[in-house]
């Protein structure tokens, strides 16, 4: 088990590591390494997911006033794609983000925050391959609903940002 503690609250993850192995392995080096420290969850599209583990946030200042900026964070080495494991994007489950290649993921992750049948594998080729879930939400449902309703807009080239920080301050294993 994961807990996220976020500033909206914690989120409890059950991990699978029996129909996952690669990827909860992969999502346990980052969490117990530190790396998700003060990362953002810098996506949220409501009734879609919230998606975060990949970016800081850098504060400057120009002409006196405080300015932040996304900054991505260094990640491992990609890890293979297992979403042919029989676990399905489903409402309040986890799953790796990843870029438009199949075998692409590192840090970033997302919570559906609906059933994602779209994200689900459906063949092993780069349209079909979809997005591998590693686990579900046991605890804290009411702050996975609260960050999905922030207001979120186009900042830093990306849509979907949230306007105010959805910050995770600490993630931890816990049994």
């Amino acid at each position: 088990m994961v807990k996220l503690h976020t500033n909206y609250g914690i989120i409890t993850i059950e991990l699978d590591a029996e129909k996952a192995p690669t990827t909860v392995k992969n999502f346990l080096e980052y969490v117990n390494s530190g790396f998700y420290y003060k990362t953002i969850f810098h996506r949220v599209v409501d009734g879609f997911v919230i998606q975060g583990g990949g970016y800081n946030y850098s504060y400057g200042t120009v002409s006196m006033s405080s300015i932040a900026k996304m900054v991505p964070k260094n990640t491992n080495p990609p890890i293979k794609n297992e979403a042919a494991n029989g676990l399905k994007n489903d409402k309040y489950t986890i799953a790796m983000a990843r870029p438009s290649a199949p075998h692409s993921a590192t840090s970033q992750f997302f919570i559906n925050l609906k059933d994602n049948n779209s994200l689900n594998f459906t063949s092993a080729d780069k349209k079909g391959y979809g997005y591998c879930v590693f686990g579900k939400v046991v605890g804290g449902t009411e702050v996975v609903d609260a960050i999905s309703k922030v207001a979120v807009g186009e900042r830093y080239g990306l849509e979907n940002v949230p306007l105010e920080e959805v910050v995770l301050k600490k993630v931890e294993e816990v049994q």
